[in-house]
């Protein structure tokens, strides 16, 4: 059985949680990477088996306009601080997998300053898709190319072209030898080139024989992507909608329709990489109308089919919003310590599902059969395990086939059948794992349950580094907010609202006047 067929993944966008700044300064590399290894004891107490952590490597800004793909970013440490940790997460019974950005480049990586510099001369001009010395772009270099998005920042590379499929297939064996991953995501895999993806495969399986390949691909027919030649997984996009829109829409239809979809084209729902937030989506206690439905949604991400992932800070409850075109405040810089771990109820939960899950082999690779399903209430098995979840806002009652008694995994009640009945009663917004038997095949201790409806407040886990000997004129907007936060902090308490108005406001001279505004 391969690592990945039972792993449940930790997501960490490094850039942010180490509170890099945003823009790369090209400067002396800082250790940022070394204060994500106390993570490292946090995400194994989670259960989690697995870390995909990226983007890493040197680039301009937000990581994916890629400068040098062999060289950690320097805003997060050294080569040598990247190996250390991986060897870290390895002793620590961590998989690692890191961002792989094969689609394009930043316009400083040096196949793309030569093609600058030389144009037609340039060795590197078919390394680029559709290079047109007629056209121009919005840096005004006098020459076109195709890119990713629209974005002349991320300039799209020609993946026909052998030597450019050579040196990312170095690259991956350069990664694999100086830092000993166990697999890779890949970016933008939706646009990536089919032949390049089935040489990778090829290739890496030489590397590794388990080494992993998933995809990032949001529409479309997992199965051309997720298969024996391409790639072993990718994120299911369609169920992370469903997962907070049959929430909050009241409607578990979307949920089994979605399931249901994906077996019948072929992409067996268990292949595919689970998620309810990740870097580039809304946090769940953000789009969740009710953030008590926290409980049912991350019951279903932990026992539907697929391989489940949490986003760094989603275990804490912690919320995030898209606010004028800027993802930063999905990336968030987290204090650890100010998150207070062993006194938070969402914490509990996820630590409950993750040792329900790793005992429970049924929920690992267990048949999935729907038992019942109505807009609000949903059962369904894997294997001899049954899961009921209730988005309604009063209690479901539940009339399902059974026999002899079941155990809830998370509350700890025992409920038995009655002439091949089973009717498990669930509060709103509840959900249950049922254990067949008596509590004797599985001791589980009880989830209390403390879900609260609101969210809860982390002024002190936000926590930008503050710029020390610059003039506000020299601050970044990143050193902006940091300063505006210690400033709020001297005056009195940080509330959420104020928390959020900081790092929600991305625009420079909004903030300079703020900050001036301070006597």
């Amino acid at each position: 059985m391969a690592w990945y067929e039972e792993a449940v993944f930790y997501h960490i966008y490094p850039l942010g949680l180490c509170g890099a700044p945003a823009q790369n300064p090209y400067a002396e590399p800082v250790h940022r990477l070394d204060g994500l290894i106390p993570w490292i004891g946090h995400i194994r107490e989670l259960g989690c088996t697995a870390l995909y952590i990226g983007p890493l490597f040197e680039s301009v800004g937000h990581g994916y306009e890629t400068t040098d793909y062999r060289r950690l970013d320097s805003r997060l440490g050294t080569n040598e601080d990247l190996r250390r940790f991986v060897g870290l997460c390895h002793e620590a019974g961590l998989r690692v997998i890191l961002d792989a950005v094969f689609n394009h480049t930043g316009r400083d990586f040096f196949a793309f300053r030569d093609l600058r510099e030389k144009r037609e001369q340039s060795p590197y001009r078919d390394w680029y898709c559709g290079v047109n010395f007629w056209g121009n772009n919005s840096y005004n270099d006098g020459f076109s190319y195709e890119t990713w998005g629209g974005y002349d920042l991320l300039a799209k590379l020609n993946l026909q072209n052998e030597q450019v499929r050579n040196y990312h297939l170095e690259t991956v064996r350069f990664w694999v030898e100086q830092f000993d991953i166990d697999g890779l995501r890949l970016d933008a895999a939706d646009v990536l080139d089919f032949d390049f993806m089935r040489a990778l495969r090829a290739y890496t399986e030489g590397l590794k024989p388990d080494f992993w390949l998933l995809g990032e691909v949001i529409h479309g027919d997992y199965a051309r992507w997720a298969n024996g030649q391409t790639l072993h997984a990718v994120t299911n996009y369609a169920l992370h909608k469903a997962f907070f829109s049959a929430h909050n829409d009241h409607n578990y239809f979307e949920i089994a329709h979605t399931l249901r979809r994906q077996r019948d084209m072929g992409a067996g729902p268990e292949r595919l990489y689970s998620f309810v937030d990740n870097h580039d989506v809304e946090r769940i206690m953000t789009k969740l109308q009710n953030r008590a439905h926290y409980l049912p949604v991350h019951v279903l991400l932990y026992t539907l089919p697929g391989i489940p992932s949490l986003y760094y800070g989603s275990e804490f409850g912690v919320e995030g919003r898209k606010e004028r075109g800027s993802d930063a405040s999905l990336r968030p810089c987290l204090d650890l310590d100010a998150l207070r771990a062993e006194d938070n109820p969402f914490v509990e939960l996820v630590k409950a599902l993750g040792r329900v899950r790793a005992a429970e082999s049924a929920l690992r690779f267990g048949d999935y059969r729907e038992l019942s399903l109505t807009t609000t209430a949903f059962a369904f098995a894997r294997g001899d395990v049954v899961v009921t979840v209730n988005n309604a806002d009063s209690p479901a009652v539940f009339d399902l086939s059974g026999e002899g008694v079941y155990t809830g995994a998370l509350g700890g009640e025992r409920v038995s059948a009655e002439n091949g009945r089973f009717r498990p009663v669930l509060p709103a917004c509840g959900a249950e794992i049922w254990i067949p038997g008596d509590g004797a095949r599985r001791q589980y201790e009880p989830v209390r349950r403390r879900i609260e409806t609101r969210a809860p407040e982390h002024a002190e886990a936000f926590a930008p580094k503050r710029a020390e000997g610059k003039r506000p004129e020299e601050m970044s907007v990143e050193d902006l907010q940091a300063e505006i936060l210690a400033r709020l902090k001297a005056n009195g308490p940080v509330t959420d609202r104020m928390l959020r108005d900081v790092r929600e406001n991305v625009y420079r001279d909004s903030l300079l006047n703020w900050l001036r505004s301070f006597r």
